[in-house]
């Protein structure tokens, strides 16, 4: 971690972490703390946020300073340091007091490098990711990174609201070859959602019905001989509740998912509460470490395609077993 001039939670980020709108200042509070960001938001902006309607002024007002440019693309690299500063100073509060997360049967961990397969849910900023290598690397002092789909990366709205390469300097890997083997040369552990974006994206009335798995992360297990850990998360469903996903006119304007929900309008007053999520506690369970069945010497590229989606669905089923009887033990 950062040995020098650590950041300080004043008045102002407390009262930030407690007003929904506040969390987007947190980050970027953060973020300049510790680099040189002369695009960033500024003062003026950030009291902006605090009032209904007021971001748009402040991204308006922020548009013009920057002579009426995006701002500008800075090429980043992971930095375990700062993710270890942003665990420890930010999402220490986030994760033990707001969200009240725990991990449980922790016994059932094994040595990385692993391939972590979570039900991803929640159709929000992907808090549920968050939080779990938040508790993995305190538990076990890994180094934890969460794969996604190229887009999430570079979208237009993370660029407005989040620093270029706040998602690369945080661990973030891009669901791509060449950075997926960097990352586990570093022996570290990654987090990867088998559903895809239709986890979160399936909406409030299918909560804790898991899609269909992706059976590329049986592939990279088997070629990389790298195990994977299935997680069960119960409580991410209830990040942003009551949700039912607009997916054609999120294909239109670019967007992962578009959720409609009581929340909407104030996130329409709010747009900074867009990496903000409803109270829940999230509570995740560990399985034993996952062994596959089939054995990758078969020739036939269409036999080995069939061998690992059905391998993926039957990782699916025994989740969902296991997450209905949480969720009866819970009841």
């Amino acid at each position: 971690m950062y040995s020098f001039n650590s950041y300080k939670f004043t008045w102002f980020d407390w009262f930030c972490l407690w007003y929904p709108p506040g969390w987007l200042i947190l980050f970027n509070r953060h973020w300049q703390h510790y680099h040189a960001d002369p695009d960033g938001w500024n003062w003026l902006e950030y009291i902006l946020f605090l009032i209904p309607c007021g971001f748009y002024l402040a991204l308006f007002i922020r548009w013009l300073r920057l002579g009426c440019r995006f701002p500008r693309n800075q090429e980043q690299l992971f930095d375990p340091k700062y993710q270890q500063a942003f665990r420890n100073e930010i999402l220490n509060p986030i994760v033990k007091f707001y969200f009240r997360a725990e991990l449980k049967q922790t016994e059932n961990l094994p040595d990385a490098p692993l391939l972590v397969a979570m039900n991803h849910a929640g159709m929000c900023f992907p808090w549920d990711f968050l939080v779990l290598g938040y508790l993995l690397a305190e538990n076990r002092d890994w180094t934890v990174q969460p794969l996604a789909g190229v887009a999430l990366f570079d979208h237009l709205w993370m660029r407005w609201w989040l620093p270029f390469g706040w998602a690369q300097v945080l661990g973030g890997v891009k669901a791509e070859r060449d950075e997926f083997e960097a990352a586990l040369a570093q022996q570290t552990v990654l987090l990867y959602a088998p559903e895809g974006l239709r986890g979160p994206g399936k909406g409030w009335y299918k909560r804790y019905q898991l899609e269909t798995f992706d059976s590329s992360f049986i592939q990279l297990s088997d070629r990389y001989n790298i195990p994977i850990l299935p997680v069960a998360c119960l409580g991410n469903e209830y990040l942003h509740p009551w949700a039912i996903n607009l997916k054609n006119l999120a294909k239109k304007i670019y967007l992962p998912f578009l959720p409609l929900s009581p929340l909407i309008p104030l996130f329409a007053l709010f747009p900074s509460m867009g990496v903000w999520a409803a109270r829940h506690r999230l509570q995740y369970f560990i399985q034993p470490v996952y062994k596959t069945e089939f054995k990758a010497e078969f020739n036939s590229s269409r036999k080995m395609r069939s061998l690992t989606y059905q391998e993926a669905q039957s990782l699916r089923d025994k989740m969902q077993t296991l997450i209905n009887q949480l969720l009866t033990d819970r009841n």
